[in-house]
């Protein structure tokens, strides 16, 4: 309850203090110094002790984040801020889940703690092939556990590269049909006329060309799964006669008199919300409600910053395994960019971009420059090759190299102000795209 003022009213501190804790659940607001203004009663019971007002965020947070900077380092760069943070207090050391927001006045940041987990860095948890340290994921792990177990139609809604496919896999693999087949077909890779054929077979006569009987993908799935991927694209005439399969158990090939029963389960995947399909009269709501009777949703890559090295780390030790070149580790100018990036294909997408720095770079340590050209914005790609050159560029990258990326400390070692730091890598390229 706030306290009364001296005077005749409420003290407004108080009163404020008792908002924020009310609406801003465990979080500290830090002032432009990078200093603690205010922390919440929540935010105490995470860190297991209340932070004090002026004490700095360097001195909460000593430790490097998952991205591979300090904290401090982080909300210098006036950029929102999702990163897993070890912090040592009466419970031993603990990871804390921390998402910064900075002020639109420019006076600070807003930073909203959350429960990480009891050790940095995260080894990760690997289950039918996918490896995560996400709490999100490991989420979706144990609802493929628990769905395996039934037999119902599931809907896998993820973007593209996110993992579909490993999903549905799961499933297959965990269930009682995993010793039946597993077969796949992408709705959007072929002509509706290719996808009739192909999705529910034809009889021989059915149209010129058609020899002899063929079983489609429906009949060859029989006793296991069937894994529709992008069903959204399937056209309309084609959603109604998947519709009847569904209702009837039992397809009917293209030509065909007679339907055959089969036996499949039916876990179907896309990027796009079926609901707003529906509502553009581009997919039936009957169809959609059989198809979704269990929906997983598969976080996208850039939600799940602590996996990003994870990732990068066994993709890069596959490579090593292919050789030649062996990758000993990520330099910290190319883990700031990999933290960056926003990764719109994903998985996929991360799992090419090493492939891509194996064959273009060279000796034990990824570089900034080991990285495809959609890490940069065009003018710092042209910049970028300049620097390669310039005594300049190559005394920020080593200086950078020698305090394990924190810019605040390369700029006192350099001279100059970590303002002046920041604009002179700009002007080299030397930025990821957003920052730049």
């Amino acid at each position: 309850m706030a306290r009364e003022s001296p005077g005749n009213g409420v003290d407004p501190g108080r009163l404020i203090e008792d908002a924020f804790e009310g609406l801003a659940g465990s979080s500290i607001l830090v002032d432009r110094e990078g200093k603690v203004a205010l922390a919440t009663a929540g935010a105490a019971a995470i860190l297991g002790r209340r932070p004090e007002a002026g004490t700095s965020i360097a001195e909460l947070f000593p430790e490097p984040t998952s991205t591979g900077r300090g904290l401090a380092e982080e909300l210098a760069d006036e950029l929102p801020v999702r990163a897993l943070v070890p912090v040592t207090g009466p419970r031993g050391k603990t990871t804390v889940r921390v998402r910064a927001y900075p002020l639109r006045s420019g006076s600070g940041h807003l930073l909203s703690l959350g429960e990480g987990g009891p050790s940095m860095p995260c080894e990760g948890v690997e289950f039918q092939g996918m490896l995560t340290c996400s709490p999100a994921m490991l989420q979706v792990f144990r609802l493929v556990e628990r769905v395996a177990q039934g037999d119902e139609t599931v809907l896998v809604r993820g973007e593209t590269g996110a993992g579909k496919e490993l999903v549905a896999r799961a499933i297959h693999d965990l269930s009682r049909r995993r010793n039946g087949p597993f077969h796949a077909i992408n709705c959007a890779a072929l002509p509706a006329n290719l996808l009739e054929s192909e999705l529910f077979g034809h009889a021989r006569g059915a149209f010129t060309g058609a020899v002899r009987d063929r079983p489609g993908h429906i009949q060859l799935a029989h006793g296991g799964t069937l894994f529709l991927d992008e069903v959204a694209e399937l056209p309309l005439e084609l959603q109604a006669k998947l519709l009847r399969v569904l209702e009837t158990r039992t397809v009917m090939p293209v030509g065909a008199r007679d339907a055959i029963p089969v036996d499949v389960r039916f876990i179907s995947a896309t990027h796009r919300s079926l609901r707003r399909e529906v509502e553009a009269g581009r997919f039936r709501a009957d169809l959609m409600y059989r198809l979704r009777v269990v929906p997983i949703f598969l976080p996208p890559l850039r939600d799940r910053p602590e996996d990003v090295l994870l990732l990068a780390r066994r993709f890069i030790e596959e490579g090593n395994r292919r050789g030649p070149r062996r990758i000993e580790e990520i330099s910290p100018e190319a883990l700031a960019l990999l933290q960056a990036h926003d990764w719109p294909g994903n998985v996929r997408e991360l799992q090419n971009v090493i492939r891509y720095a194996f064959v273009v770079g060279e000796g034990p340590i990824l570089l900034p420059t080991d990285l495809p050209p959609e890490f940069f914005e065009p003018d710092e790609v042209r910049k970028g090759a300049q620097g390669q050159s310039s005594a300049e560029a190559r005394r920020i990258l080593q200086v950078l190299s020698e305090v394990g990326g924190n810019r605040e400390e390369a700029a006192r070692r350099l001279g100059i102000s970590r303002a002046t730091l920041w604009r002179r890598m700009r002007s080299l390229g030397l930025l990821p795209s957003r920052e730049g």
